[in-house]
């Protein structure tokens, strides 16, 4: 099994978040505190989600199926 790192849904999902983080820093404070709080975390947790599941599957010795 690759490194959660080379996985190319993780690195879209990385780079989906960064952007995400970049286009809300020009929101307004008003809306950091509803919109942006729960964007955010949602986003990070899609590439976080891969890689832990990347590892249970090293872990565990499962192969991946292409």
């Amino acid at each position: 099994m690759q490194h959660f790192r080379d996985l190319l849904v993780w690195q879209r999902s990385h780079a989906l978040v960064l952007e995400l983080y970049r286009l809300t820093a020009s929101f307004l404070k008003d809306e950091r505190f509803g919109l942006v709080s729960q964007l955010r975390p949602a986003a990070a947790s899609l590439p976080t989600n891969i890689a832990e599941g990347a590892k249970r599957q090293r872990q565990t010795g499962l192969r991946s199926f292409h």
